[in-house]
């Protein structure tokens, strides 16, 4: 069993900021568990674009306001506490941010941790398990 708290995760290593948007990874790869569960904070009046080309990603919005807008067919989402988007098919995506939006997220595969967005919005693919 694993317990931790986001106060304990607070300034080390699984507490991961960029330009914008700010992750405190709660369960990651090296948990052994097959999916990683992260809090993250986007900034408001933010605007990201997102391609999670080597994961699948799944978020519930527990606070805050914005859009999403599928990039690949122009869909758009209006998203509040309580909206959920599930991104199944990898979908290129925009999250603007009316007001600091929290999210929990959960990606399969897990993520290590550490990383950050490349040029293209996406994380790299998972290392090869041994």
């Amino acid at each position: 069993m694993i317990v931790r708290t986001t106060q304990q995760i607070t300034g080390t290593e699984r507490d991961v900021s960029g330009d914008g948007w700010h992750s405190k990874r709660i369960v990651l790869a090296d948990d052994g568990v097959g999916f990683s569960f992260h809090e993250t904070t986007i900034d408001a009046g933010t605007v990201h674009v997102f391609h999670y080309q080597h994961h699948i990603e799944a978020v519930w919005l527990t606070a805050g306001t914005g859009t999403l807008t599928n990039l690949e067919n122009g869909d758009v989402f209006t998203l509040g506490p309580g909206s959920m988007y599930l991104l199944d098919g990898n979908e290129r995506h925009q999250l603007s941010a009316d007001s600091e939006m929290r999210m929990m997220c959960v990606f399969n595969p897990p993520v290590t941790g550490r990383e950050v967005h490349d040029e293209s919005g996406a994380y790299p693919a998972a290392p090869a398990l041994s």
